[in-house]
């Protein structure tokens, strides 16, 4: 049974965060079996030594395979460094030749070598232009189609780790079927209105939905009198955002709930004449959408439904080993009402196990591309 151990500390000095890390390693990996994998997660303010950072970890632990990112946050079990020096680690040994680490897509494609990728683990650099099409393709490339993860939100440089330092790109680590996972996202918001189809788009421009203008439904669905004046109108659309889901994907929405196939993307404004909106997305006709709006109190009500049934899940399947958590770097923090909240409701829901995580500037899951999302995935006792 793969054996999981995690560290974490902050410091300006990144020698004296690494040497209180590695010395909390050691302790726990006494009596324990060889790690062969590990995740780095550094805030923003290390991404000078990265390359140190990754040498020194290579050097007191070779063999281990590591990947990872920067980010403005990291977060390990229920502590949170948000815009602070720090970094965390997570290690663990799992069957021989049952991941494969990559820096190009290309490898995952079946080979000589018999891997068969599962599932895997995206870190990525949000600049760039073709990502979501990159993305799409790399889950193609695993058997359930199923990506977890995030892109890096360092102010300075966007460094991902896959046993190098790499600026921008897309790597990670793929899972074959003998390292289980169970995924789930947290959308952080709730519908407010019924799901609609779009029955008229041009670009981003909202026409119609329902064959109703687009305006009169939004209007509808947030109970405002039609006679709003234009600036109140500005203001109510300027918290409300459009739950999407593409016209190829399986609907499952729940009353009250978005499901894991729902894009949430913003207003961006409003043609009261026409009865136009503007939708922080490409959007086409037979696309679904629900209007919905994103608080505190939404977040925290679906974080912990799918803490619940995750932890449900994963105990039926012979407990959690380890667990990653990506967060989106507009969730931190305050947003949960103080800081350390998130990560201390996700640790105390899944017990004592090791978690580790960043504040992404985009989350990953399926092939899908997220903002103001959690993604939770934990690690099995069993397939």
């Amino acid at each position: 049974m793969s054996h999981f151990i995690c560290a974490h500390a902050g410091n300006a000095d990144w020698q004296l965060a690494l040497g209180s890390c590695w010395a909390d390693v050691r302790i726990k990996l006494q009596n324990a079996p060889k790690p062969n994998l590990g995740w780095c997660y550094l805030t923003d303010h290390y991404t000078k030594a990265a390359g140190n950072i990754l040498e020194a970890l290579q050097e007191h632990m070779p063999g281990v395979h590591w990947v990872g990112t920067v980010g403005v946050g990291v977060a390990a079990e229920g502590v949170e460094y948000f815009d602070e020096p720090a970094m965390v680690l997570m290690l663990a040994d799992l069957p021989p030749a049952s991941f494969k680490v990559f820096s190009d897509p290309r490898p995952l494609d079946a080979g000589a070598d018999g891997f068969d990728a599962f599932t895997a683990l995206v870190h990525a650099d949000g600049g760039r232009p073709d990502l979501p099409a990159e993305l799409k393709a790399l889950s193609d490339r695993t058997t359930t189609g199923y990506l977890f993860g995030g892109l890096s939100s360092a102010r300075n440089q966007p460094l991902c780790f896959a046993d190098d330092v790499m600026l921008g790109g897309v790597s990670g680590v793929a899972f074959g079927p003998d390292v289980p996972v169970l995924s789930r996202v947290t959308q952080g918001c709730q519908p407010i209105g019924p799901l609609r189809t779009i029955s008229r788009a041009e670009g981003n421009l909202l026409v119609t939905l329902d064959g109703a203008r687009a305006l009169d439904c939004v209007v509808g669905d947030l109970d405002l009198d039609p006679e709003i004046p234009d600036p109140e109108l500005r203001q109510e659309l300027a918290h409300t955002l459009a739950g999407l889901i593409a016209s190829d994907e399986d609907v499952s929405i729940r009353p009250g709930q978005f499901g894991t196939n729902t894009e949430v993307r913003h207003l961006l404004g409003v043609g009261r004449k026409s009865g136009v909106l503007v939708v922080a997305e490409q959007i086409s006709a037979g696309m679904k959408l629900a209007f919905c709006k994103r608080n505190a109190d939404a977040a925290r009500h679906d974080l912990m439904r799918i803490l619940a049934e995750v932890k449900g899940q994963a105990d039926a399947a012979g407990g959690i080993r380890g667990a990653l958590y990506v967060s989106c770097s507009g969730r931190g923090g305050p947003h949960f009402g103080e800081p350390h909240a998130e990560f201390q409701m996700v640790s105390k829901a899944l017990g004592a196990v090791p978690l580790v995580g960043f504040f992404a500037g985009g989350e990953i899951a399926r092939h899908h591309l997220y903002g103001y999302t959690g993604v939770l995935t934990v690690f099995t006792g069993a397939a």
